[in-house]
């Protein structure tokens, strides 16, 4: 197993790596309660919808350990599936299966140009300062989500949009002193550090009252039947559901690769020329994902950027992914237990990961200003958007653009125009409110 890994090449070992497998679990468990929560908002029953959200997972994740062999945990996407229960089966009126459907068009677009290598031939041709623009975004990204999960952070008022939170709440209190836990730990260079405090916290939490032990140890889980191929491909081939393809399709794209080259970025994955080598392994991986999502009965299926948990604690290899996936499999049978880890332990955690995440900044050519406008609109976009998608199509619109302004127009590959003109599809079928 260690060959096969390369553990040596990586400079990890089994423990680094089933630590690393833990932290990326616990910092995502939210979703086995948020995704089927979310879903059932659309009429998809919250029971079958939770085991196929962790069956989904299981399947993605274990492909990502397996055979892209990276340690990159894909489960269905937040986000995504606030698209489909508010905008598309809420909004526009479509039925829950159609909107399988629709996802599932989309991921046989995903899956033919992922296997004729196009996805791959875009993605290498994203310059450099956009790569590391895509990591520290995320990076910026995952901070926010863990500042207003921690309650640090709150909504704010009209002309204020954030606020501030309850510095008092003893979740917030919590949180302060989770992640000062965490900080002490990484000066100490203990290995473990985010897991630690993760699981500090979770106990402190439970032992103060302030989150409610679990009332079941293990629990048998709901039969998946009712959603397993129910997908509606004919509706969704309807003129009113066609856009949602094309939404969904360009949704993901640009969410996957960002996720995809930030978190390789930061692991070290990315080689000289800030590629990373056999790419497609892992985008197709992500594809395939998004073919089994739809036909079990759940939501566009991804790369997760909480993948940074075990990244940061060592994960380097497909191991790291196999634990993700073997704890999710375990979780079938004991959801209560493993989803009582609350929003202020793992939102402490992400705030950690930023730390690490804005590292790449340094790359970033802050002398070229057609190199620097391109990244600073990446990493804003990403953070006070709150959308992922938003911040990676800016980049990669503005950089072509800004270099053709500049009359350095040979300096941009077809495949960025490929791209730019993917990412203004992004904008022209975006579902603004």
């Amino acid at each position: 197993m260690k060959r096969f890994f390369e553990f040596e090449r990586h400079q990890t070992n089994y423990r680094r790596e089933i630590v690393a497998g833990c932290a990326t679990f616990l910092t995502m468990a939210y979703i086995m309660v948020v995704n089927p929560a979310i879903l059932e908002t659309a009429g998809i029953p919250k029971g079958p919808s939770t085991t196929v959200t962790i069956l989904t997972a299981v399947f993605g994740t274990t492909l990502a350990g397996l055979y892209a062999r990276r340690p990159f945990a894909i489960a269905p996407y937040m986000g995504e599936n606030a698209f489909i229960a508010f905008t598309v089966v809420k909004g526009m009126g479509l039925s829950w299966q159609v909107a399988l459907g629709a996802i599932f068009l989309a991921g046989i677009l995903f899956t033919v140009l992922t296997v004729i290598k196009v996805r791959a031939w875009m993605a290498n041709a994203i310059p450099l300062s956009l790569k590391c623009s895509f990591a520290v975004g995320i990076g910026l990204f995952l901070t926010f989500i863990g500042l207003n999960d921690t309650g640090i952070v709150k909504l704010g008022v009209k002309g204020a949009p954030v606020a501030l939170g309850a510095l008092s709440s003893p979740q917030t209190l919590l949180a302060i002193a989770g992640f000062l836990l965490i900080a002490w730990l990484l000066v100490k260079r203990v290995r473990g550090a985010i897991l630690i405090g993760i699981l500090a916290i979770t106990a402190a939490s439970i032992w103060l009252g302030i989150t409610p032990a679990p009332r079941h140890w293990v629990t048998l889980p709901p039969s998946p039947a009712p959603l397993f191929g129910q997908l509606d491909i004919a509706g969704a081939l309807s003129p009113k559901a066609l856009p949602v393809v094309a939404i969904i399709f360009v949704m993901a794209f640009v969410d996957t690769l960002g996720t995809l080259i930030g978190l390789s970025s930061r692991a070290g994955l990315l080689d000289a020329r800030g590629d990373l080598p056999e790419l497609e392994k892992p985008m197709l991986a992500d594809a395939l994902s998004n073919l089994a999502a739809p036909l079990m009965g759940t939501t566009t299926s991804g790369v997760y950027i909480e993948s940074a948990a075990g990244i940061e604690e060592g994960g380097r290899t497909g191991l790291t992914a196999l634990v993700v996936a073997a704890l999710f499999a375990v979780s079938l049978f004991c959801v209560p237990l493993l989803t009582v880890v609350p929003p202020h332990a793992y939102g402490t955690a992400l705030m950690a990961i930023g730390i690490f995440m804005i590292a790449p900044v340094k790359r970033i050519d802050f002398e070229d200003y057609t190199e620097l406008i391109p990244a600073f609109l990446t990493l804003v976009l990403t953070c006070f958007t709150f959308n992922i998608g938003v911040g990676v199509t800016a980049g990669l619109i503005t950089h072509p653009v800004i270099k053709t302004l500049a009359g350095r127009a040979r300096e941009v590959a077809l495949a960025q125009w490929a791209l730019a003109a993917l990412s203004l599809v992004f904008y022209l079928c975006y579902p603004y409110q």
